[in-house]
């Protein structure tokens, strides 16, 4: 990781998923909270939906996380001039890990995390806002984990296998079962 030995560096994570309505959104709201200071988070999709889901909002004010500001974007935004240079991309869902995906400026380090897509949930109320709050409770850990790696004393050789590894943790999805 260049610039990784930098001690108040911070690290720019990109979220990706199909839609941007869900996944990435929980996961670009709980690193900003649990990262800040270390990471600034971003989401996008490959074919924003245009709205974020409601039930993700709803489950991040539960667990007391951001929730305010965040909107359903293309990952372009980016991919452009001017856009923030990315240190880490990961894709979140299995239709975005699949696509061609824009060439990230900064050759940021990229891992795939799936996970299964709570806005594919058929059924009540109840049953849709149970499916949020197991991805949320996914990507936290997985969050979590990303977190606690010691960037700046691993090769970029190292810190790959540990990213590939936080994305097969618990929670991880395949293509077999996925409904992005």
């Amino acid at each position: 990781m260049s610039d990784a030995a930098q001690p108040h560096r911070i690290f720019n994570v990109l979220f990706l998923c199909t839609g941007n309505s869900a996944r990435s959104i929980l996961a670009e709201s709980i690193l900003t909270k649990d990262g800040a200071g270390r990471f600034r988070a971003f989401s996008a999709g490959s074919q924003p939906k245009g709205d974020v889901n409601p039930f993700a909002l709803k489950v991040l004010r539960s667990f007391d996380y951001p929730a305010d500001g965040f909107r359903s974007k293309s990952w372009e935004e980016f991919a452009g001039t001017g856009a923030p240079v990315m240190d880490f991309v990961f894709t979140v869902c299995d239709s975005a890990a699949g696509e061609a995906c824009p060439v990230w400026p900064g050759q940021p380090m990229t891992a795939h995390w799936g996970i299964e897509d709570p806005a594919a949930v058929e059924g009540s109320d109840i049953q849709k806002e149970a499916a949020f709050v197991a991805a949320f409770r996914y990507m936290k850990n997985r969050i979590s984990a990303f977190s606690a790696l010691p960037l700046s004393s691993l090769d970029r050789a190292s810190l790959r296998t540990q990213l590939v590894e936080i994305g097969q943790s618990d929670g991880t999805s395949s293509p077999r079962n996925s409904a992005a």
